[in-house]
C-alpha cells in the first residue's frame, strides 16, 4: 500500500471528521480518480505526433493511454469527424494515489515561478482541475528524447459533495494551493 494512502486512510479522514461534523467515516469525500488528458491538435497532419504523446503520458502515469478521437468536424480547424485528436488515462486505486504523490510532491515544485495552484478551479461539484503547461516537469520525461513540449490537463475526481470539502481533502493531500 502507498504511502499517501496510508496517510488518507489515518490523517485525513480523522481531520475531515473533525472539521465538518461527520458522524460515519463512510461520509468522508475520499479521491475517487485522476483523469489525465491532453489534447494534440497537431496530430491532424502528422500521425506520430500523437504516438510520442501517448508514450510520454504511459512513461508519466504509468498506465496505458488511449487515444480521443473528434466528435464533431470543424472546418475552422481542419478536423474531421473520427480523426485521433488527443489521448488519455483514468487512473484508479494504487496508481491514482501513486500519481498524486509525484504531481503534489516532484512535478508541481519543478514548475518555473511555481507560486500554486489556482484555488478556485472547482466546478461545483468537489472536481478539481489542473493545467500543466508542459510534460517536462515530470522526472520521467527525459529533456533530450521530447519532439516538442506538450501541455495536458490533470482532474482529480473527488466524492466529495461541495468544493469546501474537496479543497480541504486536496489541501490535507499537500496540494500547493497559492495563498
Amino acid at each position: 500500500m502507498s504511502r499517501l494512502r496510508e496517510f488518507y486512510e489515518k490523517e485525513i479522514v480523522d481531520a475531515m471528521m473533525k472539521k465538518f461534523g461527520y458522524k460515519n467515516v463512510l461520509e468522508v469525500p475520499k479521491l475517487h480518480k485522476i483523469v489525465v488528458n491532453m489534447g494534440v491538435g497537431e496530430a491532424k497532419e502528422n500521425a506520430k505526433i500523437l504516438d510520442s504523446a501517448i508514450a510520454d503520458m504511459e512513461l508519466i502515469t504509468g498506465q496505458k493511454a488511449i487515444s480521443c478521437k473528434a466528435k464533431k468536424s470543424v472546418a475552422n480547424f481542419k478536423i474531421r469527424e473520427g480523426m485521433p485528436i488527443g489521448c488519455k488515462t483514468t487512473l484508479r486505486g494504487e496508481k491514482m494515489y501513486e500519481f498524486a504523490d509525484r504531481l503534489i510532491n516532484l512535478a508541481l515544485p519543478r514548475v518555473r515561478d511555481f507560486r500554486g495552484v489556482n484555488p478556485n478551479a472547482f466546478d461545483g461539484r468537489g472536481n478539481y482541475a489542473l493545467g500543466i503547461k508542459e510534460q517536462l516537469i515530470f522526472p520521467e520525461i527525459e529533456y533530450d528524447k521530447i519532439d516538442k513540449v506538450r501541455g495536458m490537463d490533470v482532474i482529480f475526481v473527488t466524492t466529495a459533495k461541495t468544493d469546501e470539502e474537496a479543497r480541504e481533502l486536496l489541501r490535507l493531500f499537500n496540494m500547493p494551493f497559492a495563498s
